[in-house]
């Protein structure tokens, strides 16, 4: 599974309850939190505003979503959960088992690795250099950008705005089965 989250601009139809300012992007409006699988369809959305962090919106998240946790069996393997930087896994086991003792049975947090200056000396590469695997998230992220109505928030409430990214990927999913 592999995490991340996007900043999101609101526009004049959004209600104020929904709005918060991202000081990391510069951005008014809402986050967009997103877990997806390896070839990049969603396990879980969640919309929250702006000024909460990244790790505030994944325990919201996964909070959620803890019946999918809770039924998983214990006896197989657990969950890599591929997070970037801007996430503190220490914090996140911490907070998750207060919620639920048993999830770090089932999950495990691991950090993407970003390739040093060296590294990309050695490659011959500059400047951005896509992170192995954190590719599949930042695809998906602009597959929701290819829905105009995703583009901005136009939506009233969190919920709203949940469930219209919910219906950009559904519609993403039925575009490619219907290919078969």
């Amino acid at each position: 599974m592999i995490i991340d989250s996007q900043a999101v601009k609101n526009t004049c139809n959004a209600s104020i309850t929904s709005k918060g300012y991202c000081f990391y992007k510069s951005t008014n409006g809402i986050k967009r939190h997103l877990a997806v699988d390896t070839l990049g369809f969603p396990f879980f959305t969640h919309c929250t505003k702006a000024n909460l962090s990244d790790d505030a919106g994944l325990i919201e998240m996964l909070s959620k979503n803890l019946d999918y946790f809770k039924s998983k069996p214990v006896n197989i393997p657990k969950i890599t959960i591929l997070l970037d930087h801007g996430y503190h896994p220490e914090h996140l086991t911490i907070e998750l088992k207060k919620i639920y003792p048993q999830i770090m049975t089932k999950i495990k947090f691991e950090l993407s690795k970003k390739p040093s200056k060296q590294e990309k000396k050695t490659q011959g590469k500059s400047g951005f250099v896509p992170v192995v695997a954190r590719w599949i998230i930042e695809r998906s992220n602009a597959w929701m950008d290819r829905c105009k109505i995703l583009v901005k928030n136009f939506e009233r409430t969190l919920d709203n705005a949940t469930a219209k990214m919910n219906l950009c990927f559904i519609r993403l999913m039925v575009k490619r089965l219907a290919a078969f």
